[in-house]
């Protein structure tokens, strides 16, 4: 439906997003080591370290040659892995245009937290809706879901430039392309469950990173572009009143 390019939101907490760039890294270097550099593993490492849901439910075992860590660990683990590069491209693409503000309105720790506890969801979500699967789940797009579900509810109001339909390039209020994209994970869940991507991951994600970031972010990070949050670095002990985010 469209990609994003970049937002203008600058950071008001932090210096750099430094979490969010670790993500990144760690899902690429998985990547390559696991596709590129020994492609010949990459099947070996979806079942060993992807989230199975008729093995998680017991309604399947896992061969004992196949299991490299404990199945309630690929709750987390499926989230590091793609399928190839753009699968990986599109989730970092999301993760770095969109990370960046949540992880600033969370504080870093939080925020990579919020990231795992996001893709558990997504993992969980994922089964509750095909338990006997005995397929590998893999791919950061329940995190990646949280995050656009935090930056929604954090910052509906910023201009998001976006490609629609992959080829148009516009500068939108984020809430436009994002509650599109969060409608058609619902939609898509109920009508195409028999398809190759995961809505429930997505939906789980989603579900998720809208409750979190409600008790996860910082004291006093308004919802919606409320105010213009102050830079600790600009703090005073004089009172300013707070100034309406200009769009």
């Amino acid at each position: 439906m469209f990609i994003p390019l970049h937002d203008r939101n600058d950071l008001k907490y932090i210096r750099v997003q430094y979490v969010t760039i670790g993500l990144i890294l760690a899902n690429v270097l998985v990547w390559l080591v696991a596709t590129v550099a020994l492609d010949q593993i990459a099947n070996l490492a979806a079942l060993g370290f992807g989230f199975i849901p008729a093995v998680v439910f017991n309604h399947a075992v896992l061969d004992p040659s196949l299991v490299i860590v404990p199945e309630d660990a690929t709750f987390i683990t499926y989230a590091f892995l793609h399928l190839d590069f753009w699968h990986l491209a599109s989730n970092m693409l999301f993760l770095w245009v969109f990370g960046d503000n949540v992880e600033d309105a969370l504080g870093h720790m939080r925020f990579l937290i919020f990231y795992l506890l996001c893709a558990a969801a997504g993992a969980l979500v994922h089964g509750f809706v095909a338990p006997t699967s005995e397929g590998p789940l893999i791919g950061a797009s329940g995190a990646i879901s949280g995050v656009v579900a935090a930056y929604f509810l954090l910052h509906p109001r910023v201009r998001v430039w976006v490609l629609v339909l992959f080829r148009i390039p516009l500068p939108l209020p984020a809430f436009i392309p994002l509650a599109l994209w969060i409608a058609q994970q619902f939609v898509m869940l109920v009508f195409d469950l028999d398809g190759m991507i995961s809505w429930g991951a997505h939906v789980g994600g989603i579900l998720a990173g809208a409750l979190l970031v409600l008790v996860m972010r910082r004291k006093g990070v308004p919802l919606f572009d409320r105010t213009l949050v102050k830079p600790r670095a600009m703090e005073t002990k004089t009172s300013i009143p707070s100034v309406p985010l200009a769009e």
